[in-house]
């Protein structure tokens, strides 16, 4: 039995030396490594459909107000009324303005004739003054006589000092006044048109009480928002196609002439502003419009 173990345990041993000895024979494999994938430095350009909207805006539009307070007498326009820049577009009750005025005027008039009264008064007293000189010279005056002479002269120019001064100030009121009635012409304060009126006549209105809202018809422009991943990727003269929201069938070309330099960090958007370039067509200040650009990061 021992001789049995024994054989049994020198076979082991002998098969376990020869397969040591087989896998040396081998030559090693070293597994390949896989290779590492190329990273692109090239900058992405993934671009994606992005309609933002906004408003149609115009530069000039805003309400004209009653800048003194008064009746309203006339008016000359009304809503849809084009009207150009300086045209008057309702008038407030100046007659007492108006008088006042006339009563300025009059006063500076009669300011004026005083000043060049008492210039010719002066170089009459002067004139005197040289003879009164010339005479006590001769000795032929005292010389208490040409010290009254010399003050005369002084006060008279005192005097058309004092009345120069006064016609200064006439002319100032004056001035005034002619301001407070141009308060009472209620002019179009640019090109455009009459969006509402909201005055009738014969209406007493305050300082501050809107009389017209006057809008420019062009150029149109929309201002619209835009997510900050656009910053630095859109930039004005950038070209892109607008919209109304009531005729998206009715494309109209658009360049973007002002981006927002900075983001809005409450809302996360930079603020972009573009004008028609093309015909407006059924555009108009107020209409919402969607725009349609590309996003290119």
């Amino acid at each position: 039995m021992r001789r049995v173990l024994r054989f049994c345990g020198l076979a082991l041993l002998g098969a376990a030396l020869t397969g040591c000895s087989g896998s040396s024979d081998q030559p090693t494999k070293v597994a390949a490594a896989a290779p590492a994938l190329a990273v692109s430095t090239a900058p992405r350009q993934a671009a994606e459909d992005f309609t933002p909207s906004g408003p149609i805006v115009v530069e000039n539009q805003l309400d004209v107000v009653a800048q003194r307070e008064g009746v309203i007498s006339k008016l000359n326009a009304d809503v849809g009324t084009p009207v150009r820049r300086g045209q008057l577009l309702a008038q407030i009750d100046d007659r007492q303005v108006t008088a006042d005025r006339d009563a300025a005027a009059a006063k500076v008039k009669s300011l004026e004739a005083d000043v060049k009264g008492w210039d010719y008064e002066t170089k009459v007293l002067q004139t005197d003054l040289d003879r009164s000189e010339k005479m006590m010279q001769a000795q032929l005056i005292t010389q208490q006589q040409l010290e009254h002479d010399r003050y005369k002269v002084q006060a008279d120019k005192y005097e058309t000092e004092r009345a120069q001064q006064n016609l200064i100030n006439a002319q100032e009121t004056l001035k005034s006044l002619n301001l407070e009635l141009e308060k009472t012409r209620i002019t179009a304060p640019f090109d455009g048109v009459v969006a509402r009126r909201y005055v009738r006549d014969g209406q007493k209105v305050a300082v501050g009480d809107r009389i017209f809202w006057v809008t420019a018809v062009a150029p149109l422009r929309v201002r619209f928002t835009l997510p900050e991943r656009f910053a630095g990727h859109v930039k004005a003269g950038d070209q892109l196609s607008v919209a109304s929201a009531s005729e998206p069938a009715e494309q109209h070309e658009a360049k973007i002439i002002s981006v927002s330099p900075v983001v809005d960090p409450a809302s996360g958007t930079i603020e972009a502003v573009a004008e028609i370039t093309g015909n407006s067509g059924t555009l108009r200040p107020g209409m919402t419009a969607n725009i349609h650009l590309k996003n290119q990061q």
